[in-house]
C-alpha cells in the first residue's frame, strides 16, 4: 500500500474540483486532484450551456476546443404554444464540450502545479485520533492512501466523501430531479438560441430543452421531479414523438440525477470542505450548476489558502459563512421560485409566458425577481384569481 502526503487532496474532478485545485497550487501548496474515471469529462451530464460571464469572472480560458457554439439567447413555450424570446444582440452564453472542457480545467490545475491523477477512486476517509486524517482511494486497482491537511470533497451528486466525514447531505427524493438526455441530430429550431418547452404534460416540474451543438445537431434533454411515476425518458421519447422529430440520429445517450433544493447547511467540518454538486450548489429553477460550482470553488479555495497560511482550519468555517451570506442567499430565493413554480397549471404557464419579457424570465431565473412579480401582481388576471395571488405573494 502506498502512501502520499499533500496540503489538499481534491476528492472529484468535474468543475467544483478543479477550479479549487487550480486556485490552492497558484497559491504555492501542494495539491492533488483524483477522479475516478478513466478520462476526466466522460461521460458528461449536462446539457452544457453556460453564461459567458464566467470565462472572465472565474479566469477560464475563452479555448475554441471546448466551445462548440456561441448563442444569443434563449426561446421560452408555453404549453399551448406561446412563445418568449430573449435575444441580445451579443453572444450571451455558449454551448460547452463537457469532455474537453473538465479536462482542461484539470490541466489548468496541474499547469497551476496540482499534481492530478485520474482512475483512482475514493473509498472512505482516513480516521486518526478521531479526525479525519485523508483518504484511502483505489488508484489503477492498487490501494493509496493519500494524507492531507484538507480533504475537498467535490465528488458529485452521491458525495460518498462528505457522507463518511460527517456531513449531513440529506436531501427527500423531491429536491432532486431526474434527467435524460440524447446528443442528436434534430432540424428546424434556431441554432443561435436555446429552446425550453413547458407544461404539465410535457416535464412535470421541469421542462424539455435543445441546447445546439451545430446547426442540426443538439442536446435534446428533459428534467422532471425524481418521485413522478414515469421517468425522464418516457417524457422526452413521448415529446419527440408528439413533434415528429426522428430517434434514428442518436448520437449519445446520458442519464443523471440533478438536485433543484437541499443545499447543504454545513460546506465545512472540521477539515473537509463540500464544493459543487456534492454541496447541492445548483440553481433550482433551471437545474444548472456549473457556474455555481466555480463561485462555490472560488469562495472555498479562498479560505484554503488562508487556513493554510495561518495554520488554522477553523478559518474553513468562513466558506460556509461568505457562501450562505452571498450565492446561498439568492439560491434560495431562486428555490422559492422553484416551489411556486411547481404548483402552476398549465393556463398559468400560458398566461405567465405571455405576460413576461425576456429581461423579466433573467431575473427570476436568476433570483432578482422583487419587481418582476409586483408588476405581475397588478395584472388582472392574476388579480382575480386567488389562487395565483397567493402563489405570487409566497415570493415577496
Amino acid at each position: 500500500m502506498s502512501e502520499m502526503k499533500y496540503d489538499v487532496v481534491v476528492v472529484g474532478a468535474g468543475i467544483a474540483g478543479p477550479i479549487v485545485a487550480r486556485n490552492v497550487a497558484k497559491a504555492g501548496y501542494s495539491v492533488l486532484l483524483i477522479d475516478k474515471k478513466p478520462a476526466i469529462g466522460t461521460p458528461k451530464q449536462c446539457a452544457e450551456g453556460i453564461s459567458i460571464k464566467v470565462f472572465d469572472k472565474y479566469d477560464i480560458p475563452y479555448d475554441k476546443r471546448y466551445i462548440n457554439r456561441e448563442i444569443y439567447g434563449a426561446r421560452l413555450y408555453s404549453p399551448s404554444g406561446y412563445e418568449l424570446e430573449l435575444r441580445y444582440n451579443e453572444v450571451s452564453g455558449v454551448i460547452l464540450e463537457r469532455k474537453v472542457f473538465d479536462k482542461m480545467l484539470a490541466y489548468y490545475a496541474a499547469k497551476a502545479g496540482a499534481d492530478v491523477l485520474a482512475r483512482t477512486e475514493a473509498r472512505d476517509v482516513i480516521r486518526k485520533d478521531g479526525k479525519v486524517a485523508g483518504i484511502k482511494a483505489k488508484h489503477e486497482d492498487e490501494p493509496v492512501e493519500i494524507y492531507a491537511d484538507i480533504i475537498v470533497a467535490a465528488d458529485g451528486v452521491e458525495s460518498m466523501i462528505a457522507r463518511k466525514a460527517g456531513i449531513n447531505t440529506y436531501a427527500p427524493p423531491h429536491e432532486f430531479d431526474s434527467s435524460y438526455e440524447y446528443e442528436m441530430l434534430i432540424e428546424g429550431y434556431d441554432p443561435d438560441l436555446i429552446h425550453l418547452w413547458f407544461g404539465n404534460e410535457v416535464a412535470p416540474r421541469g421542462y424539455v430543452w435543445v441546447f445546439p451543438k451545430d446547426e442540426d445537431r443538439a442536446n435534446v434533454g428533459i428534467g422532471i421531479n425524481s418521485d413522478n411515476p414515469n421517468t425522464a425518458k418516457y417524457y422526452l421519447d413521448k415529446w419527440l414523438k408528439e413533434n415528429n422529430i426522428p430517434m434514428s440520429r442518436i448520437l449519445e445517450v446520458n442519464v443523471g440525477i440533478v438536485p433543484v433544493g437541499g443545499f447543504v447547511k454545513e460546506l465545512a467540518k472540521d477539515n473537509v470542505v463540500v464544493v459543487g454538486d456534492a454541496a447541492r450548489q445548483v440553481n433550482p429553477m433551471h437545474g444548472g450548476g456549473m457556474a455555481e460550482a466555480m463561485e462555490a470553488g472560488t469562495i472555498a479555495s479562498k479560505w484554503i489558502v488562508k487556513a493554510l497560511e495561518e495554520e488554522n482550519l477553523s478559518l474553513l468555517q468562513n466558506y460556509t459563512k461568505e457562501w450562505w451570506e452571498t450565492d446561498g442567499k439568492r439560491l434560495e430565493r431562486v428555490l422559492k421560485v422553484r416551489k411556486v413554480t411547481e404548483k402552476l397549471t398549465d393556463e398559468d404557464l400560458d398566461l405567465f409566458i405571455q405576460l413576461l419579457s425576456g429581461a423579466d424570465a433573467e431575473k427570476i431565473a436568476g433570483g432578482d425577481y422583487v419587481e418582476v412579480i409586483k408588476a405581475l401582481l397588478k395584472h388582472p388576471k392574476v388579480l382575480m384569481s386567488k389562487r395565483r395571488l397567493s402563489l405570487l405573494k409566497q415570493l415577496l
